[in-house]
């Protein structure tokens, strides 16, 4: 069973709706029983970093996630702020981040090559996916094209943990993963068949 990690921030119907066409069971988990028989979780993230770190805190089900994601090894996908939140923190807020895969979530605003760039970074843009990588495995025959929105970007400590890139004024970590932790800074859910072969792959990673 896929579930959708709902604490309140984030588009939950949008990726129901995705799986659904997808013809796979997926259901909404917003406290720790709703999680019993997961094989997935997804954990989508808007806003701002400190409040989405915030109302995860304060769900009740951190802890439960927790257990699943490094005790139980269940693969975990985080989408835009979601991906965010699997860093070590933000230079969006204060808070500490779930520090899942080493990292930091840093500003394209503070960066010289992008400091004059129109914020935040909107539409679509061409991703250029490692060969290595599971989550572009099938269904990635010509350039993807994923949409984005965000003012900051994940910038990964281990570039082995770098499963795409992007280029918006300079190249930035778009997609990580480590293990069984992925992320993504786009939206898989607003990218029609490119988010939808790239979820399709999630579910089927070993």
């Amino acid at each position: 069973m896929i579930c959708i990690v709902d604490y309140g921030v984030g588009n939950i119907q949008a990726f129901l709706n995705l799986f659904k066409r997808l013809g796979i069971d997926a259901r909404r988990a917003s406290s720790p029983d709703e999680f019993a028989d997961v094989t997935r979780l997804v954990l989508p993230g808007v806003g701002h970093f400190d409040h989405a770190m915030q109302r995860l805190n304060e769900s009740g089900i951190r802890t439960k996630l927790e257990q699943l994601v490094l005790s139980h090894s269940v693969p975990v996908i985080g989408i835009c702020v979601g991906m965010q939140m699997l860093a070590e923190g933000s230079d969006e807020g204060d808070l500490p981040g779930l520090n899942w895969i080493p990292g930091r979530v840093r500003a394209f605003a503070d960066q010289p090559q992008t400091a004059t760039l129109p914020m935040p970074h909107m539409g679509w843009n061409e991703l250029q996916p490692s060969s290595e990588s599971k989550l572009f495995a099938e269904g990635f025959n010509e350039t993807p094209q994923f949409y984005f929105l965000h003012s900051y970007y994940f910038d990964a400590l281990d570039k082995q943990d770098v499963a795409a890139t992007a280029n918006y004024g300079l190249d930035f970590d778009a997609v990580v993963s480590r293990g069984h932790i992925h992320g993504v800074q786009c939206h898989p859910e607003k990218s029609h068949h490119w988010g939808e072969n790239l979820l399709k792959n999630f579910v089927e990673l070993n």
